[in-house]
């Protein structure tokens, strides 16, 4: 074949015509550059390769990697994964074997992606997010992704979509609100861990965290550095109180202080209480936590901008109908096995004493009459966690019964972003807040941070201002979605809780 014969048959002299007058126009200081981008756009994008790998996620625990390629670039994913899995949510996949990272590493699911899911997916257009998770849903052909594992199709999920904000050439937070539809693209509340409890801590706080939420800063940067100068004056407190060592963090960043330490015996508590004032409530692991966390908020000022947010992950230290909230406790006095009548109690004093903004799985994941009680109460945000697990049937449930009124979104328990945008339009549809939320193994990866934005989620939990796999999620927003302008305030117009 002569020249003029390939020339003729992919019709290159018209279109480096085309390209050279598009350079004239532009008065371009630089015709090669612009020609060679010129022509690099008038070529539509495919996926030509998928290849995954195994990593490590912030806690030393094998997570899923991946990188796909287009004709225009290579574009790069990383999955969280969780510290518990629910009966409800998408399936990890797994090896299995434990003389191999104790039998948590992914091999399987990488080999799915490099290949299954590279095989299926090559030649598509990477702007089409819905046909191509579409297409991994169908290959895998289980209802919680057991097959392919949904650790393998979200990395390639969120990979693809990155790389279809490129062939669009918009950020990647703009192009997920094009998928949705979303027109109110917003910065979020930052909800900040900043002391840790539960099962991920050795000391006797029973709920899973303490969290704050900066409502009442005007930008996001501003809530940014309250949420920063906060965590560093508790820091102090913690320190003053309980000794340096006190200031050791949990997996998410979270200081975990040895409340123990501050309580008095039940036994005196109770006395204290009666003979003092029958409004003063004996101290408490809980009450403790929210004290040195509302002292550190005094220090620096923020007193009126600034809501607490409470994490009990309940399902955790439920037995049968009965709470335990000594669970942790070697010594246990058999004094704080509660009822849900008693927690819901419990929960109206604390909102009533403290400025609780969000309460977060305040019951077991089944008991949803009690959750419907006390969320029917309006005393602030009751946030599904465990709950709900990303689940469309569990979310449709909650709305009909009333039994939270925000959701808490862990992309990895659905597994696309497809699928994950849609439970996010049910929520808003049924006037709920949506929480876009970290897990405790997280990596570098910031997809959440574009996510909460591009969707309007109005607040983003991600950890502590601590930890760069925690921090990554927060500088995300205050860098790239730096043209949205409403003020944090806005976020969260849709109710009082935070005012």
């Amino acid at each position: 074949m002569s020249v003029q014969e390939y020339l003729d048959k992919h019709m290159l002299s018209r279109k480096i015509e085309d390209a050279v007058n598009a350079a004239v126009r532009a008065k371009t200081p630089d015709p090669v550059l612009f020609i060679s981008n010129h022509m690099k756009k008038a070529v539509s994008s495919v996926i030509t390769k998928v290849k995954a790998r195994q990593i490590l996620d912030s806690r030393g625990i094998p997570t899923v990697e991946v990188e796909l390629y287009t004709n225009k670039g290579v574009f790069r994913a990383s999955v969280p994964c969780g510290d518990s899995t629910g009966m409800y949510e998408a399936v990890e996949l797994r090896d299995g074997d434990k003389g191999t990272y104790l039998g948590n590493a992914v091999t399987k699911a990488v080999k799915n992606i490099n290949e299954k899911i590279s095989e299926a997916l090559v030649g598509m257009d990477p702007t089409v997010q819905l046909q191509i998770d579409q297409a991994m849903i169908d290959l895998d052909k289980t209802e919680k992704k057991s097959e392919l594992g949904a650790n393998a199709i979200l990395a390639v999920s969120i990979a693809a979509c990155r790389a279809g904000a490129a062939e669009k050439e918009v950020p990647l937070y703009k192009h997920i609100a094009d998928l949705s539809g979303t027109t109110n693209a917003i910065l979020p509340v930052p909800a900040f861990t900043v002391i840790s409890g539960g099962k991920h801590s050795g000391n006797s706080l029973p709920v899973q965290d303490i969290m704050i939420l900066p409502t009442g800063a005007v930008r996001f940067e501003e809530a940014l550095q309250m949420g920063s100068e906060t965590y560093h004056h508790l820091k102090a407190v913690i320190t003053e109180k309980y000794g340096a060592n006190g200031c050791n963090v949990g997996e998410d960043g979270g200081f975990v202080p040895d409340i123990s330490r501050q309580v008095l015996p039940l036994c005196l508590t109770i006395l204290v209480f009666h003979i003092l004032d029958q409004r003063t409530l004996p101290l408490t692991p809980v009450r403790e936590g929210l004290d040195i966390v509302r002292e550190a908020i005094g220090r620096t000022g923020y007193n009126d901008k600034i809501k607490i947010g409470i994490g009990v992950a309940a399902t955790e230290f439920c037995i049968g109908t009965k709470y335990d909230l000594e669970f942790k406790s070697p010594n246990k006095s058999g004094q704080n096995f509660k009822s849900g009548e008693d927690m819901i109690q419990m929960y109206k004093d604390l909102c009533i004493d403290y400025p609780i903004a969000s309460i977060e799985d305040p019951f077991d994941k089944e008991d949803w009459e009690h959750s419907k009680r006390f969320c029917g109460l309006g005393l602030c945000q009751v946030v599904g966690d465990d709950l709900l697990m990303s689940n469309p049937k569990r979310i449709e449930r909650a709305i009909q019964e009333s039994a939270c009124n925000s959701l808490l979104l862990k992309i990895n328990q659905i597994g696309t972003v497809t699928e994950a945008v849609d439970v996010v339009k049910m929520a808003k549809e049924a006037h709920w807040g949506v929480v876009v939320s970290q897990r405790f193994g997280e990596t570098n990866d910031c997809f959440i941070a574009d996510l909460a934005v591009a969707l309007g989620a109005g607040q983003i939990k991600a950890g502590a201002p601590c930890r760069g796999e925690r921090v990554a999620k927060y500088n995300q927003p205050n860098a790239t979605a730096r043209p949205v302008v409403e003020p944090v305030r806005s976020l969260v117009r849709r109710s009082n809780w935070f005012n």
